[in-house]
């Protein structure tokens, strides 16, 4: 994951994007639109943002997403209103990810700042 200087970072935070969710194939104009709208969404509620891109080494995919200071079951209700399966949380370096539907929980998945690396 790409981001700002490690130090800038609340120490509670959740990951969320608003392209095509796996499995779908958005345009670029698709999935640019649905980008802003949730950009535009956070922004509007004033919480820390920062934007991030998650890359997966295995796969080589790459998207852009946002960082949020909020709590982690909001930021799934609002992945389900952006059509997203899943989110990633950021708890005191502990980074986890949950299913945004009825499945809930908190899957660890390593630590936040051995993934964060410069853009």
């Amino acid at each position: 994951m790409a981001g700002d200087d490690s130090q800038d970072w609340p120490e509670q935070l959740a990951i969320i994007t608003a392209y095509a969710t796996t499995g779908e194939s958005w345009s670029d104009e698709q999935n640019q639109a649905a980008d802003q709208a949730l950009e535009a969404e956070l922004r509007a509620t004033g919480w820390w943002m920062r934007r991030i891109t998650g890359y997966s080494p295995t796969t080589q995919h790459r998207e852009p997403g946002w960082a949020v200071a909020m709590d982690w079951q909001e930021a799934c209700d609002l992945g389900v209103r952006f059509l997203q399966d899943a989110i990633y949380v950021v708890h005191a370096d502990a980074l986890a990810v949950t299913i945004c539907d009825h499945r809930r929980e908190l899957r660890p998945v390593g630590t936040f700042q051995q993934r964060l690396t410069a853009s």
